[in-house]
């Protein structure tokens, strides 16, 4: 396995050529474009590890699994879906088009409307209450305490994030966000600044490969939640590319603009991937790349 990541990321380099970098939030185009790294963690708590595993990067979409499970651990199912749907959008991740046009209620909570309103669910007193809950949720699934957010990307999201605010804004007059708008947007843009690596993303991908039991068996959300996820990072985790990585790939995974990954393979390991190089959808170039190597070498697609 040692070997089969050292040259995954050898071969893929290259790619990374092919992709920039995000540049429409402030510190990241900052990234090495090159920068690609790979890890994995089996059930046995085996670590395979190559490149630039131990990076930091800001999660960003990656949160959205994050507080999707939190919100129906706080609400239930039913009224988490009665807000946002449960279908692929086929629009860009910022897309705001199809709350005018088809549905008032988000497509998914993968795309930052749908995201937007989970957020807005998350119980908590105020802002900092709900962002400390997601934080202390994130450092109990990754057995990370050092898991945080980077305030720099956080200003930058808060300083450029008019679409996501026009957004927020048409939720709350549909009355799919029923609390405080600004409050909801605070809770969204911090949970996307939270700073980690492939090894926090290789543990999130076990835990949800163990239906939501953490390395040391400890049983977090109900295996249902688990489930519902995996679904969804199947279905919509890679914004509007999410079906050609189904084939490409044949993992759930869930990409961020900072460059991150997660996959998992259901029962066996989690995967984290980061690649700041993305193609035009919004992924890491060289880290859907390096998945589909490790799928086609090892034989891993769930199909």
């Amino acid at each position: 396995m040692q070997k089969l990541l050292e040259d995954l990321v050898k071969n893929n380099i290259e790619i990374t050529k092919k992709g920039n970098v995000a540049n429409y939030i402030p510190e990241l185009d900052k990234a090495r474009k090159d920068a690609l790294g790979i890890c994995i963690i089996d059930n046995d708590e085996n670590l395979y590890f190559a490149g630039d595993y131990e990076e930091k990067f800001t999660i960003q979409s990656i949160s959205k699994i994050i507080t999707l499970m939190l919100a129906i651990m706080d609400n239930g199912e039913e009224y988490v879906f009665s807000k946002v749907g449960m279908e692929p959008s086929g629009d860009p991740f910022n897309s705001i088009k199809k709350l005018e046009t088809s549905s008032n209620k988000p497509f998914n909570p993968m795309i930052n409307a749908g995201a937007i309103a989970v957020a807005s669910m998350i119980k908590g007193k105020d802002a900092k209450e709900k962002i400390n809950r997601i934080l202390d949720f994130t450092r109990l699934i990754t057995e990370d305490d050092s898991i945080d957010i980077n305030y720099k990307i956080y200003c930058g999201e808060n300083e450029t994030g008019n679409k996501n605010r026009g957004m927020a804004y048409y939720l709350k007059n549909d009355g799919i966000i029923e609390g405080n708008v600004e409050e909801a947007l605070e809770v969204y843009f911090k949970q996307c600044s939270i700073n980690a690596n492939t090894y926090n993303l290789a543990k999130l991908g076990l835990f949800l490969a163990n239906d939501g039991k953490t390395a040391k068996k400890e049983q977090i959300i109900a295996p249902k939640i688990a489930k519902i996820v995996k679904s969804l990072m199947i279905t919509c985790g890679s914004y509007d590319m999410s079906g050609e990585v189904a084939v490409r790939v044949g993992l759930p995974c869930k990409s961020g603009v900072g460059g991150g990954i997660v996959s998992l393979v259901p029962n066996r390991f989690g995967i984290g991937v980061f690649g700041p190089s993305l193609d035009t959808k919004g992924n890491s170039i060289g880290g859907i790349a390096m998945l589909e190597g490790l799928s086609s070498e090892l034989s891993l697609s769930i199909f």
